[in-house]
């Protein structure tokens, strides 16, 4: 079930239905909503965080991450290095 919620919910982020921002629903009330275990909309919540689909807003809730849902990378030691010289 958890594979299935998040397949279904990263098909609307690539689809642009949900777009970057969008605030979803609690892990409470989409587990409400499709009568499973919290747990279960938890673990596809935090799947996505991983693949960085989503981001965390703290006590506000998970958005949808822009940027493709790509993570944001620090620039290499080596590009830092030169541009120190």
């Amino acid at each position: 079930m958890t594979r299935q919620i998040r397949e279904q919910l990263n098909a609307r982020i690539e689809a642009g239905v949900l777009a970057a921002g969008a605030l979803l629903p609690s892990e409470r009330e989409l587990a409400e909503t499709l009568d499973v275990a919290r747990n279960v909309v938890r673990g596809a919540y935090e799947q996505l965080m991983a693949a960085g689909k989503l981001r965390s807003e703290g006590r506000k809730g998970r958005t949808v991450r822009g940027g493709g849902g790509k993570k944001k990378t620090s620039k290499s030691s080596k590009t830092t290095k030169a541009r120190k010289k």
